[in-house]
């Protein structure tokens, strides 16, 4: 790793040259924290983050008459649920954002290599509100157009 650099750290898998240049630090503090935020959803979704946290929330009442249900027996289940809660907010949006934008560049990769896509629908998340909202009227057009079009199937039994 000379000069500081990550040279071709994530460069196998991405094929991207201008991730090679990146400064090492701030390279290795972004994939541990994707790491992260990827196990922490894939955790607090499971069926035993779910079980823990009702364990506690029963815990926690259970000792409510014990503490004679004080403020502070209050406080700690308040102070514990905020803090999960502030935490757990950036950890989600980062593995939400991080899908969406892989999502995003395959979809962008099949636009790009199917023959009769347009392309301009590669960049669509760049667009303007009003510009979606134009594009989607266009596709309600041409879907009316193609249904229009259509003979009428006969409705199956699990047809809706």
């Amino acid at each position: 790793m000379r000069g500081g650099t990550a040279p071709g750290l994530p460069l196998e898998r991405t094929g991207i040259p201008a991730l090679a240049r990146r400064p090492l630090l701030p390279l290795l503090m972004n994939r541990f924290f994707d790491r992260l935020s990827q196990w922490t959803a894939a955790a607090s979704g499971s069926a035993r983050a779910f079980a823990v946290a009702a364990a506690a929330l029963v815990v926690w009442a259970a000792l409510g008459p014990f503490y004679q249900f004080s403020d502070t027996w209050q406080l700690v289940i308040n102070t514990g649920t905020t803090i999960v809660t502030f935490l757990m907010v950036f950890l989600i949006q980062h593995t939400q954002n991080r899908d969406a934008a892989a999502i995003q560049l395959k979809l962008d990769e099949l636009i790009r290599a199917l023959k009769g896509a347009r392309n301009r629908m590669i960049d669509l998340e760049n667009c303007s509100e009003d510009e979606l909202v134009a594009l989607k009227e266009q596709f309600e057009r041409l879907s009316h157009r193609v249904g229009a079009k259509r003979t009428p199937r006969r409705r199956r039994a699990g047809d809706r």
